[in-house]
């Protein structure tokens, strides 16, 4: 089941949805009130304009978390997952425009599967971590390379406005063990790997994470890029594609 948010015009309120083949059909409630069920009230998907698919809390990250992307850089794969925030303010829909800030001149892209909490999640096991997860989505991973390296933490570097783009919905009927993940960047492939290159399972992700903080419904998990990121210039068309989900389109500017 692919979950949608959209809005049918500019001055309508967002709805939630569920995406089949050229439409969407309203949902009766969001869907992390715990009900997953469509009205009669249907859109031509081609006449509403989809959002972000959730509105997190909080965006927990992961870095250092493909194997082939530490080899990449000829790094330790670590041994607990090493975890930094992206603020709300930085979420931007499909279709959205990445801006790039006058203060950096190295900003990347980074392709990479992200976690949509269902229910609240504090301690929990990890085998019963597929149980707190509504589904999967895209998210671009984008970084102020050179400031990431000035300030060491990652703060300013992940957190400015545009930098997190999620989409273009939640698919919540999929194993996401070995998955193609893929970056496409103006037509041309950037990054490709696979998800079984992950060295922490969403589920192991998940658990750990909710032993530190608890995630709440909406929340979301991006779970590393794989090798291969690389510098967004204005004009670009960089794609996020995620074998089983979609494609995540976004534009950049300055």
């Amino acid at each position: 089941m692919r979950i949608v948010r959209f809005k049918t015009g500019e001055d309508k309120p967002p709805l939630y949805g569920i995406q089949s083949e050229d439409h969407v059909t309203v949902m009766v409630a969001s869907p992390f009130e715990g009900i997953i069920v469509g009205t009669s009230e249907k859109y031509p998907l081609d006449q509403v304009r989809l959002l972000c698919p959730t509105v997190p809390t909080k965006i927990v990250a992961v870095g250092l978390n493909y194997r082939d992307h530490a080899r990449e850089l000829n790094m330790e794969v670590p041994q607990e997952p090493l975890l930094f925030l992206k603020p709300p303010s930085s979420v931007v829909g499909p279709g959205d425009v990445i801006k790039l800030p006058e203060m950096s001149q190295q900003v990347d892209y980074e392709a990479e599967l992200a976690i949509v909490i269902g229910q609240r999640a504090k301690d929990v096991p990890v085998e019963n971590a597929d149980a707190y997860i509504l589904g999967y989505t895209c998210l671009n991973d984008v970084t102020a390379r050179d400031l990431q390296r000035k300030d060491v933490q990652f703060t300013r570097s992940k957190g400015f406005d545009t930098f997190c783009p999620i989409g273009p919905w939640i698919e919540t009927e999929i194993e996401p063990s070995d998955l193609e993940i893929r970056c496409i960047l103006n037509g041309e492939v950037r990054q490709d790997s696979r998800t079984s290159q992950l060295i922490h399972s969403p589920q192991s992700l998940l658990s750990f994470i909710s032993r530190i903080m608890t995630l709440e419904p909406g929340d979301v998990i991006a779970t590393g890029t794989p090798k291969g990121i690389g510098q967004l210039a204005p004009g670009d068309e960089v794609v996020v594609s995620i074998g089983g989900i979609g494609e995540l389109i976004n534009t950049v500017e300055r």
